[in-house]
């Protein structure tokens, strides 16, 4: 893009754009008096105030990178635009959890918490509504089952390996596993993830397509700017995710100690940030009867976030001495499972239907309910 043109084009891009002043607005304003604003944080008042506006700021900067990764898939196409798409989502999610587990006293469990938290909130809260919104605007929506079941192929397996398993070992005390046992489930998460990436956009992409002619994503999402443009977009909205996950850290461990809350709390949080986005794009591809759209987002969210955060968050807690418990307890250990056999049961015909979206609802209630009566 020559300078006329971007000169010409420069108040299209701060007006659509407008959201990456706030985050850097607040990246400065942290930066410079973020010594003082987190001295108050005992003040309860405070502390929320501090909390929505950070919450407010990530969450915001999160949805630009999401966007502009989407833009970008759109230009560059498969396999490319299926690799920034989870990438960006996933850098997210691990720098995320890097901040929190690394602020203040070591948090074992913040990782388990947090893929736990994706999970339930994807494959029973942003599924049950997908299915609950398209069921009751077009009755019954269909879907590639093929390709339903190569993700839940995958699913299935490395959520057990990673989140059930370790409750059950008994070469290491508590909920956790052993470094050869780790160092297995890394290297084996991660090949697994890599032979399905090569399934999905190389060998079989008709199995991730309700019909022949249809794409990925959606055409009408390509950006006026340029590839390069688009590209430092993106960064400069990384850029205030790093820096604001960290200082997010803070106001989330005075709001548990505070509210008395659950330490899972602090999962659920980031949970929040990282699936927002999709779970709005997912909801409006079902409303508009693309449900194939919808089941390529949510069954990929899940699988990305335990194919490569799990390998990566094993490599950040050995370089840094924190120790990981992975294992899932009590209530959890049968939500997880519940919640594997009723989604098999879900995407086993091709269709779906409103009584389908309202059982995973009802289990998402359920997870709900019992982070704080479990």
């Amino acid at each position: 893009m020559s300078k006329r043109k971007l000169f010409e084009r420069l108040p299209l891009i701060v007006r659509e754009e407008k959201f990456l002043a706030v985050g850097a607005v607040t990246s400065l304003v942290f930066l410079g008096f973020g010594n003082t604003i987190m001295g108050q944080l005992d003040n309860p008042l405070w502390m929320t105030l501090i909390f929505a506006w950070l919450f407010t700021a990530v969450l915001g900067s999160v949805l630009g990178v999401v966007r502009h990764a989407d833009h970008l898939a759109v230009r560059l196409g498969e396999p490319y635009g299926t690799l920034i798409l989870t990438l960006a989502v996933t850098a997210i999610e691990v720098i995320s959890i890097s901040s929190v587990m690394l602020h203040g006293a070591n948090n074992p469990t913040l990782v388990r918490d947090t893929l736990f938290a994706v999970i339930m909130i994807i494959l029973n809260g942003m599924v049950g509504l997908c299915l609950l919104v398209g069921g009751w605007r077009h009755l019954e929506q269909q879907y590639n089952l093929q390709g339903a079941n190569a993700y839940l192929t995958v699913i299935i397996p490395l959520s057990v390996l990673s989140l059930i398993l370790p409750a059950y070992t008994v070469s290491t005390t508590g909920p956790t596993l052993s470094w050869l046992q780790e160092l297995f489930l890394a290297v084996m998460t991660a090949a697994l993830y890599v032979v399905f990436l090569t399934i999905q956009t190389r060998r079989h992409r008709g199995y991730f397509t309700l019909d022949e002619g249809e794409d990925h994503h959606d055409s009408t999402k390509a950006s006026r700017h340029s590839l390069a443009m688009q590209t430092f977009l993106l960064i400069i909205y990384m850029a205030p995710v790093v820096y604001l996950a960290k200082q997010l850290a803070q106001p989330i461990d005075q709001l548990i100690e505070v509210a008395h809350a659950p330490v899972a709390l602090g999962g659920i949080i980031i949970a929040v940030l990282v699936v927002t986005p999709e779970a709005i794009s997912a909801v409006r591809a079902a409303r508009a009867n693309r449900l194939q759209r919808s089941a390529n987002i949510f069954l990929g969210s899940v699988l990305a976030t335990i194919g490569l955060t799990i390998p990566s968050m094993m490599v950040i807690s050995h370089l840094t001495g924190r120790k990981l418990e992975l294992g899932l307890q009590h209530a959890d250990l049968v939500m997880l499972p519940l919640t594997l056999v009723v989604s098999v049961v879900t995407f086993s015909s091709g269709k779906t239907n409103i009584l389908q979206g309202a059982v995973h609802l009802v289990l998402f209630a359920a997870y709900l309910m019992l982070i704080f009566q479990g």
